[in-house]
């Protein structure tokens, strides 16, 4: 007798349906079960406003949140930068699997890299974040660039370009390795010119507190360096009191030297979004091996970037 299929919670965008379909196979491996896709339509997929208008933070996640909550899904995968930084008491991130590249990118006509692209050129990006760190790029490069408020998925960002309507888009490096559209990159964006959304790149999967068999099977997914990246990143989002909408960028990597892992180095950057004004710092301490010392990392890193006017940049502050 087969065992019951687990269900999976998934958006329904081709990008989510990647990622969870990656995530469904590793869950089958460990479990021996079969594990099936459930489809949600959330807010955040059918909105036509700009992510920065509807608070951005958790638009992506609610609805998979509740069919957790009626035991329509028995777990959920979701980009893990969507995920509010304020965790629900009854649901628990069982796994954070190792990350995809967290490098944002840039797909633009003619093959143009960000130095090459033509004085006011029309950059799309629906991210504040990107539009603050492109500006300021542009402004200390001595470019003119136009950033243009977009939103949609893969395809319809890159048809802005393939139709003329804008120079380039900027993507997160991570979502098209996914769906295999890697090739399409005409430049990766080092983290030194724009730093990723915190916890870019990887995936947060989620299932009822209560359910210590499927926590227990799904931990054995989890990377704990990317685990402790992340979380670094995202306490300082949330020591910033930002939403995911607002203009902070953070990386936290890990400084190897050889084969050895020797320091965990955490980068955070905030901005206006014409890039007059950034503040842009960073940290450098033993890798965290709990998360009280992980989310210690990201704290101290935003009462430093607060000490340098960080909270005036961020336009509303989420409440």
């Amino acid at each position: 007798m087969t065992e019951k299929a687990l269900r999976l919670g998934t958006r329904r965008s081709k990008l989510a349906m990647a990622q969870s379909g990656q995530v469904a196979d590793a869950v089958s491996q460990v479990t021996g079960r079969p594990v099936e896709l459930v489809e949600i339509t959330t807010y955040g997929d059918v909105s036509r406003e700009h992510l920065a208008q509807i608070g951005g933070t958790g638009v992506f996640v609610a609805a998979l949140r509740e069919a957790l909550a009626r035991g329509e899904v028995d777990f959920a995968v979701h980009s893990l930068k969507d995920l509010p930084t304020t965790q629900p008491d009854e649901l628990v991130v069982a796994a954070i699997p190792v990350r995809e590249d967290p490098r944002d990118v840039i797909i633009a006509r003619d093959t143009l890299k960000l130095a090459d692209l033509p004085r006011g050129a029309r950059i799309g990006t629906g991210s504040p974040r990107r539009m603050a760190q492109l500006n300021a790029y542009a402004r200390s490069h001595g470019m003119d660039i136009e950033t243009v408020p977009i939103r949609g998925n893969v395809d319809t960002r890159i048809g802005y370009v393939t139709k003329g309507d804008l120079d380039a888009v900027v993507l997160a490096a991570a979502g098209l390795n996914r769906v295999g559209r890697s090739d399409e990159v005409t430049d990766f964006l080092s983290v030194d010119t724009v730093l990723p959304a915190p916890g870019q790149g990887a995936l947060a999967v989620e299932t009822t507190a209560d359910n210590a068999d499927l926590i227990a099977a799904l931990a054995q997914l989890d990377d704990p360096f990317t685990r402790a990246a992340v979380t670094a990143e995202r306490s300082l989002l949330a020591a910033l009191e930002a939403g995911c909408s607002a203009p902070v960028g953070a990386l936290a990597d890990l400084l190897v030297d050889g084969q050895t892992v020797k320091e965990m180095r955490l980068r955070g950057v905030v901005g206006t979004t014409d890039g007059s004004t950034l503040v842009q710092l960073s940290t450098t301490g033993p890798v965290p091996e709990t998360h009280e010392a992980a989310t210690a990392l990201g704290r101290e890193l935003a009462t430093e970037m607060l000490a340098q006017g960080a909270a005036g940049l961020m336009g509303e502050r989420a409440l």
